[in-house]
């Protein structure tokens, strides 16, 4: 039985991880730290020097940048600087509009910009920016989060200075409350649901987003091939190929660059849409009520906030095997499953999704969360038959939270070199 303080400091965890973007996080998050760069310059920028951790990079090379029309980290950066509102945090480009675009355009043929890898970044989410204008200069530094500055200089005068505490020491955050599948499913079950009920938020935000990529053509329109005749014709229309099309329209929307913002989990928009969107479209077509949907979407997005708390904010592993984990567990309680059967599926998505490398933030993730979300609604089928994959299988284990440390570890560590070998592919690509 968890204490109300305990139920306290979960909400509070959730009401972090749990937040607005517009954009892809990552190439946001370089814009939010050219904003806040420039800001305490006090000036627009004459030139704007970025260093990029290997991760960021990699995460914002391919990627839309929300009303611009343009892909990838120089418009960001210039939009940043013209017209970022750092207190907005990752929807810091809200006031982009088609002037800002053009000036931007010319910010970057002017030559002001330069972006290079930081190979001794102190952690694998790591942006420096340094501003320079009438012969002063500006320097911020995010790390460890998408929104968490650490360091803040004007010429001499530092008025921010914090240690980067890596997530790469074992993964969880110090300020962050100790989390368990137990932990997570008592506290999704117990709680009053009133309290709960901000969750909805999330449920409309990411709804909207689908309902845009369904309306456009954004991508590669994988969600409207799933709903167009040919989609319908093969996968039918029944309540699979309606939780993987929502999914993969909102996908669509957001890679693309659609100037709408999505509720993200654990500083993914992606994460945050693929923990959200398979559980409210099987509550619907599975006549849930609001109550158990607001709860399965409380343990959807509270289990991938436990997984990514152990494997660390950016790493080589797709983020959809976190976030389809957490759907597959919120879809096996809109069944009626148990907290047995819900670490059931846990195991099942474990063995299966494991492996699946980052090679980006780009239009094509949504083929992976598709992957990801059909793979949820599999291993949900079998949990509440009580069917799962044994410890004698691979990397399971009987205990489901050491299954979990045996994912995080191999994503976290075990996938470094490969994550090195993908970088090193998309940087030196003849186009």
């Amino acid at each position: 039985m968890l204490t109300p303080e305990e139920k306290k400091e979960i909400i509070a965890l959730i009401h972090r991880q749990v937040v607005p973007a517009i954009g892809c996080t990552e190439p946001i998050a370089v814009a939010l730290c050219v904003a806040k760069a420039r800001e305490t310059l006090g000036a627009v920028p004459e030139d704007i020097e970025v260093s990029l951790s290997a991760n960021i990079l990699k995460n914002a090379m391919g990627v839309g940048i929300p009303g611009t029309g343009m892909t990838g980290l120089p418009i960001a950066i210039a939009l940043g600087a013209l017209i970022g509102r750092a207190e907005l945090g990752l929807e810091v480009l809200e006031d982009c509009n088609r002037a800002a675009v053009e000036e931007g355009k010319r910010y970057i043929a002017g030559g002001r910009i330069r972006i290079r890898l930081d190979e001794d970044a102190p952690d694998k989410l790591y942006i420096s920016v340094t501003c320079r204008a009438g012969g002063h200069e500006a320097e911020a530094r995010i790390a460890t989060e998408h929104t968490n500055f650490v360091y803040l200089r004007k010429d001499g005068g530092v008025t921010l200075d914090k240690p980067v505490c890596a997530a790469d020491d074992g993964g969880q955050h110090h300020d962050d409350v100790e989390l368990t599948l137990r932990k997570v499913y008592e506290f999704a079950t117990e709680t009053d649901v009133e309290d709960l009920s901000f969750i909805l938020e999330a449920k409309k935000m990411n709804e909207a987003a689908a309902a845009d990529g369904l309306r456009e053509n954004f991508g590669h329109q994988l969600g409207k091939t799933l709903c167009s005749p040919l989609g319908r014709g093969i996968m039918g229309e029944g309540i699979f190929s309606k939780v993987l099309s929502a999914t993969s329209c909102a996908c669509d929307a957001r890679m693309a660059g659609a100037m709408i913002p999505v509720m993200s989990n654990s500083g993914s928009g992606n994460q945050g849409i693929c923990a959200t969107m398979p559980v409210v479209v099987f509550a619907e077509e599975n006549h849930n009520t609001e109550e158990e949907t607001i709860r399965a979407l409380i343990i959807s997005n509270l289990t991938a906030i436990y997984i990514k708390q152990h494997l660390g904010t950016l790493s080589a592993l797709c983020g959809c095997v976190v976030a389809s984990t957490g759907s597959s567990c919120g879809i096996t309680y809109l069944m009626g499953g148990n907290y047995d059967q819900m670490a059931f599926a846990v195991k099942n998505m474990i063995a299966n999704l494991t492996g699946m490398i980052c090679d980006g933030a780009k239009p094509s993730c949504a083929l992976k969360l598709t992957s990801g979300v059909s793979t949820a609604v599999l291993s949900a089928m079998l949990a509440i038959q009580n069917k799962h994959v044994t410890s004698v299988e691979g990397i399971i284990d009987d205990d489901v939270d050491q299954s979990i440390r045996n994912l995080t570890e191999i994503g976290r560590r075990g996938m470094d070199e490969t994550d090195k070998f993908v970088l090193d592919i998309m940087t030196h690509k003849k186009r």
